[in-house]
């Protein structure tokens, strides 16, 4: 066979390689893709210096985040000997590249990323806050053409952008990307109750514990059509640049008297204002699933 046959029989057989492959991943209803082992992320240093940096999702303005924030870093550096120090993302696109890189040493957020960093970034959940975390959709009470979820598909949902937990935890329940809710993207959990009762929007999803603040003495103005599953709520972890006696040492002074002083805004916007209790890992395995169909996860 001369040059040009051999490179028309290469050219055959990746194409039908490359069409095997494709019928495979078909066949099995699975996506082919790369999943980097946790050993392989590189954790990236936001400074030279020895500083730990304490990170947060940008669900505050830079002044509110380190009005909350500010008082817990300079808590941990006082129990640490070590400077901790608070960083503002800006965006929801910043601080997820940061935390896929393993910039941050301490991170308070929601149990899907908590349970991405254990499985990817060496992290380890301290502490979290108490009770459980369940999303409900809701649509107004006198709407009697919704009985249930599968019904959203196309109608309009108020609700907050990927990857909040709650918006993820409904189009998890959808597996047809063309069959999904419109989603009305809002911030804030009162402006998504507001949203749904204005009009805006056919359903709108929220924390449970959120509807009976909302709802507790005004009457019942909705009426919840799902209920997600009940999961660990926001925690606060740490990475490999501390040990795991100070991992140790961070969670205990953030259960003590002291730590609940310098916590008490972040629990007050995040915890209902209850004391932190001790987390493992083991509560948030699995919960990295809601993440899969997210970029960069």
């Amino acid at each position: 066979m001369n040059i040009v046959g051999r490179c028309v029989a290469l050219v055959v057989l990746s194409i039908l390689f490359t069409i095997s492959l494709s019928a495979s991943a078909a066949d099995t209803g699975t996506r082919v893709a790369y999943r980097a082992p946790a050993e392989a992320v590189t954790h990236f240093r936001l400074a030279d210096t020895n500083e730990l940096v304490l990170g947060a999702p940008p669900r505050e303005d830079a002044d509110e985040a380190k009005a909350i924030y500010g008082p817990v870093a300079e808590y941990l550096s006082t129990v640490l000997g070590r400077k901790v120090v608070f960083h503002h993302a800006g965006n929801w696109g910043v601080y997820q590249g940061l935390m896929q890189k393993g910039a941050y040493d301490l991170e308070f957020d929601g149990p899907h990323f908590n349970s991405w960093r254990i499985e990817r970034t060496q992290h380890n959940v301290l502490v979290k806050a108490s009770g459980d975390f369940v999303f409900g959709v809701l649509v107004l009470k006198d709407n009697d053409r919704i009985k249930e979820l599968k019904q959203l598909a196309g109608r309009t949902i108020c609700a907050s952008a990927p990857p909040n937990l709650g918006t993820l935890t409904v189009l998890n329940e959808f597996s047809n990307p063309a069959r999904q809710p419109i989603i009305v993207n809002t911030d804030g959990w009162k402006e998504i109750h507001q949203g749904l009762l204005a009009g805006r929007c056919v359903a709108a999803v929220l924390p449970l514990k959120q509807l009976e603040k909302f709802e507790k003495n005004g009457g019942r103005q909705s009426r919840l059509i799902f209920r997600g599953a009940a999961l660990p709520d926001n925690a606060l972890s740490a990475g490999p640049r501390l040990t795991p006696a100070e991992q140790d040492k961070i969670a205990r002074a953030m259960l003590s008297p002291e730590g609940e002083q310098a916590t008490a805004r972040l629990r007050e916007k995040y915890a209902q204002g209850k004391p932190f209790v001790a987390a493992s890992n083991k509560e948030f395995v699995g919960l990295s699933t809601y993440l899969k169909n997210e970029w960069g996860y």
